[in-house]
């Protein structure tokens, strides 16, 4: 009998396990970032050593606009870590099984930089494997980073509200797959935002017209590192998700989307993957949006 083979992830570089950090915590050319919801519970708690934090809420989001950081802002954050230019190897891990490092992680393509990665399992698989930790914030010396005038950030990532509208009454339709990354009782209409975090809640609950339902915990292993190659191929072809379909991924704020985004885009290979980053916190307020809704 042939001995099978395991396929590899199309893009393996984007992930490091928490033995490869653990060897490079003392490399100038890698600067480590946690990304937190609730930083309080986390990161001040004790971090990854050299870790940085960047607060979701205040430094990956603009705080009036409910978007995302503007390019000055994205070029102040990294001034912040340090950063003149993007030659560094940028690991981001998190809280929440690294949802909002996943984000993060949208938001630095988003505005082009080379070289980030995710760490394999998050903050959840360093503490469980009882790696070093500490309470000291480092504090580097203030970068020059810049994107420069000219500068465009990469629209072939992102898309927004009106072009998803738009595609719903056109021929698009049927070359887009729609991919709902929340929890069945948020896709059925049942609740409007998750337990883990109930605020940010839609007026109006249900799923955009066409969408499939394939809640981002599926792709993951108990420890919280991602299942094989096979195994997401086979999540996601079975929901009719191809890789030569336009795929969009939403769920409520944009942070769990951004997760499948990263596991179609880079570990499966996908050309044409968007995240919808106005998710349903967007969709479900607007008057007069088109939603489908189970009976309850």
């Amino acid at each position: 009998m042939a001995q099978s083979t395991k396929i590899e992830y199309k893009h393996p570089e984007v992930l490091v396990e928490t033995q490869w950090l653990d060897k490079h915590l003392s490399d100038p050319n890698v600067r480590i970032i946690e990304v937190d919801y609730d930083s309080k519970a986390n990161y001040l708690l004790g971090h990854i050593r050299g870790a940085v934090l960047a607060d979701w809420k205040k430094d990956i989001n603009h705080s009036l606009s409910r978007d995302i950081l503007t390019k000055e802002n994205y070029e102040n954050l990294l001034q912040r870590f340090g950063l003149d230019d993007d030659s560094k190897t940028l690991v981001l891990y998190g809280d929440f099984n690294n949802w909002f490092a996943a984000f993060a992680f949208w938001v630095f393509k988003y505005y082009g930089y080379k070289d980030v990665r995710l760490l394999n399992g998050g903050r959840k698989k360093w503490l469980e494997e009882d790696k070093e930790i500490t309470k000291e914030i480092p504090n580097y010396p203030k970068g020059m980073f810049n994107l420069g005038e000219s500068f465009a950030p990469d629209s072939s990532i992102r898309i927004f509200l009106s072009d998803i509208k738009d595609s719903l009454v056109s021929r698009r339709r049927f070359q887009i797959r729609l991919v709902d990354v929340r929890s069945p009782d948020e896709y059925h209409g049942r609740i409007t935002a998750p337990p883990e975090y109930p605020t940010e809640h839609a007026q109006r609950a249900g799923h955009i017209p066409g969408a499939s339902n394939i809640p981002w915990a599926q792709v993951l292993n108990d420890d919280g590192t991602f299942k094989t190659f096979e195994e997401l191929s086979k999540l996601y072809e079975a929901k009719g998700i191809h890789p030569d379909n336009e795929v969009i991924t939403y769920c409520r704020i944009g942070e769990r989307s951004s997760h499948t985004w990263f596991v179609l885009k880079y570990l499966l290979g996908y050309p044409d993957v968007k995240n919808y980053d106005g998710s349903w916190t967007e969709w479900g307020n607007l008057i007069g949006n088109p939603i489908e809704k189970d009976s309850i």
